[in-house]
């Protein structure tokens, strides 16, 4: 099962992931504890949750990513580059920040970390896209969920930790510091060997897409792959939503969640991350949506065994992390699923457009969870939480039948790659 994640090409995204990892906290959590260190006042930081949005509406500008590309280093390094860079010189700016002096330019800055954050993780889902055939796709998206979740780690427990032993300006520099070392680091990476035309113009990098996605699979199964990506992890974004208030309601204090689902849990949904990768490589895509589906949607009685015997320690522990395991799972095979379903000429805005519509379910459909659980009580909400996960199930059979490890439809009559120079194993 490690056999695929032995090549240049999986070091190369699991160094990416990390980098795309990194600044996620930064303007989140981390942020938050620097703020109220600072005095700022919690309705302020509230509103610092908005700084998130370029998170969501990256596929606006992901066209001009496709379209435009830099005279160094490549297509997609290019960009790399450009935005690494500007994402160190932002982190490097924090430290000349005073949240409670001037809190509009820690506004602007952390921003703008979001905006070059977002352009940077268009890139390397691009990029993902890009090198890695179908086949290697699983293993892909194992090593890039697994150094994302590695990133987040260091910018949110590290930097917390850190700021224990020096001020936070101090630890913005180090973590400038980090993504420095990565931008150089990811020079080194292989540039996809592709002989791909790019759109001759905005306006086709902004309709071809749309129009080579349906040519390819067809109205009705696309609908369908669409409608599956909204729905397919429904059941598992009702629990995230609830699952802390829920641990908690039942006696529980913060330290036991914070400790079990915040420590162990983490390394749980990374180790599914790998374990899913692997897996999905070797028995294809197809079979692993139908397998983690399920496991994922099993996965949910854990919780309901945990509201029916009450505040039980052991019976916590197994549940997040069943839970986080098997949410690896599904991640790693879901992020393989969309990287297939992009053709590398438009792979920059249609990644950033299914992964959008993948929110869809997982914040705007999930959103009403709280609502459901105080009117139907905990035990029946999980039961509810199990139910929905069949649509999405439901819809396996049109597209990704079981017969067959992937989709015919989702094999690139022509994936065009440039001839390798000697000495080089791509």
């Amino acid at each position: 099962m490690l056999e695929p994640f032995r090549s240049r090409k999986i070091a190369a995204i699991l160094v990416l992931g990390f980098s795309s990892g990194l600044p996620l906290y930064l303007t989140g959590r981390t942020l938050q504890a620097w703020l109220t260190v600072e005095g700022v006042n919690l309705t302020a930081i509230g509103f610092f949750g908005l700084i998130s949005l370029p998170y969501s509406l990256k596929f606006l500008w992901s066209p001009v990513i496709d379209r435009f590309s830099f005279p160094f280093l490549g297509r997609r390094k290019g960009w790399l580059l450009v935005t690494q860079l500007a994402l160190t010189v932002a982190f490097a700016a924090m430290a000349l920040e005073r949240p409670a002096r001037a809190l509009n330019l820690v506004a602007l800055n952390v921003l703008l970390i979001a905006f070059f954050s977002a352009t940077q993780d268009i890139t390397v889902d691009a990029y993902r896209a890009d090198i890695f055939d179908v086949d290697e796709m699983g293993a892909g998206a194992g090593a890039y969920g697994f150094g994302y979740r590695m990133g987040m780690l260091a910018a949110g427990a590290g930097a917390l930790m850190l700021a224990d032993w020096i001020s936070w300006p101090n630890v913005y520099l180090v973590l400038a510091a980090l993504m420095t070392t990565l931008l150089i680091v990811s020079t080194r990476v292989p540039e996809p060997a592709l002989n791909v035309k790019p759109p001759v113009s905005m306006r086709e990098a902004v309709r071809m897409p749309f129009v080579e996605f349906f040519d390819r699979t067809g109205n009705g199964p696309g609908a369908c792959i669409l409608a599956f990506i909204v729905l397919y992890r429904l059941g598992d974004g009702m629990i995230n939503n609830m699952t802390t208030s829920f641990l908690l309601q039942i006696g529980f204090s913060q330290t036991d969640v914070g400790v079990v689902q915040g420590g162990m849990g983490i390394f749980a949904l990374a180790a599914g991350v790998i374990v899913g990768g692997g897996v999905t490589s070797r028995i294809g895509i197809n079979r692993a949506l139908w397998v983690f589906g399920v496991l994922q949607a099993a996965s949910n009685f854990a919780y309901l065994l945990l509201a029916t015997v009450g505040r039980n320690y052991p019976v916590m522990v197994a549940a997040i992390n069943i839970e986080q395991f098997c949410t690896g799972l599904v991640t790693a095979t879901l992020v393989a699923f969309l990287t297939s379903l992009c053709t590398p000429r438009f792979s920059a805005t249609q990644y950033a457009l299914l992964s959008s519509m993948m929110a869809v379910g997982r914040d705007v459909l999930a959103a009403p969870s709280g609502s459901i659980a105080q009117f139907t009580g905990w035990p029946l909400f999980f039961w509810i939480s199990v139910v929905a996960a069949v649509p999405g199930m439901a819809l396996l059979p049109f597209f990704a039948p079981w017969s067959s490890s992937r989709a015919a439809y989702l094999e690139f009559p022509s994936k065009p790659r440039a001839p390798k120079p000697r000495g080089q194993n791509y």
